[in-house]
């Protein structure tokens, strides 16, 4: 059966979703410009939206101990958010020139990376509010996604000039030459549950997999998807991983023979643009285009229930506690 009721109070498509930490609270961004907070139980909205952005909220995610919220706006901002009393804390965090696309908290809870369309990654002091340095330049064209190593040593960035680079988070310096081998913009990048490997996706149709501490692409593309790659994500023990598509579909793969496992999941109507597991890895979930959220068991590969409906425009990401 679906699980409760669709959460409906955005007046445009929601574009990111994100679980606190101990799964009693469901954040969402929308184009509306507001993010809200609602409590999963319940499935009830938390107080009132909550409306400092200017423009479209891009990417919501909350701190590792729950007690922040960021977000990344149309509005070139990142702004930081008490959970408690849903207020924003201080002024919004400037300096980006363009939109931000993608917000991650390092593993300790101390840095904010955002990446944007201005091509510079920056990294922000979550206690005082600050870029800790200049921000991190090299890629040619927006940078689509931002992604902390489990053991924060490392960032990942993806791009839109087709390219992946590793950053060394002390320093702030690239470490070796960037991760060629996509034909498209690199649109998703993860790191695997033990650092040992990244994942991308492209929008050439492709996933990728590379070895970490070489810096080289193992073994070739994974194939099968017949539309560009929106989403990558590794099940909680490292052994698969999990692809959305423009074309509908997604895919689960073994991630040591590289190979795709079964047929397609297949009942979205419309590109599917975000995918994660679970915590315990049982189940996969996945937003699409066509509004909805579907829930899939891993383990037999099929949908679970009735697909979650409420949003009137795409949703463009979701995410487990």
């Amino acid at each position: 059966m679906a699980i409760g009721v669709p959460l409906t109070g955005h007046n445009r498509y929601v574009t990111a979703l994100a679980f606190s930490p101990n799964g009693a609270l469901l954040a969402s961004g929308s184009h509306d410009k507001t993010i809200r907070l609602w409590d999963v139980q319940s499935q009830r909205p938390i107080g009132l939206p909550l409306t400092d952005h200017d423009r479209y909220v891009k990417s919501v995610v909350f701190s590792p101990d729950g007690d922040l919220l960021a977000s990344g706006s149309g509005d070139n901002t990142v702004r930081l958010w008490d959970v408690q009393s849903q207020t924003a804390i201080g002024m919004p965090l400037a300096g980006h020139d363009r939109y931000v696309t993608s917000v991650a908290f390092s593993p300790d809870g101390a840095l904010l990376a955002s990446g944007s369309g201005d091509k510079t990654i920056r990294l922000w002091d979550v206690q005082s509010h600050t870029d800790t340095r200049v921000p991190l330049t090299g890629h040619d064209d927006s940078v689509r996604s931002v992604a902390f190593s489990p053991d924060g040593a490392l960032l990942a960035t993806g791009s839109g000039d087709k390219t992946i680079k590793l950053w060394d988070v002390q320093s702030q310096t690239a470490l070796g030459v960037p991760l060629i081998g996509h034909d498209g913009y690199v649109a998703s990048v993860a790191f695997s549950p033990d650092g040992a490997l990244i994942a991308s996706g492209s929008g050439d149709n492709t996933i990728r997999l590379w070895d970490v501490q070489s810096q080289t692409a193992i073994g070739m593309p994974l194939t099968g998807h017949n539309r560009y790659v929106t989403s990558v994500a590794f099940s909680p023990d490292g052994a698969l991983l999990a692809s959305g598509s423009g074309d509908n579909t997604i895919r689960l793969w073994d991630v040591h023979s590289r190979t795709t496992i079964g047929m397609p999941l297949t009942g979205h109507d419309w590109s599917v643009t975000s995918v994660a597991f679970s915590p315990d890895g049982y189940l996969l979930a996945s937003g699409s285009c066509d509004k909805t959220i579907r829930l899939w068991n891993v383990h037999s590969r099929t949908t679970i229930g009735m697909p979650l409906t409420g949003h009137d425009w795409s949703v463009t990401s979701v995410a487990f506690s």
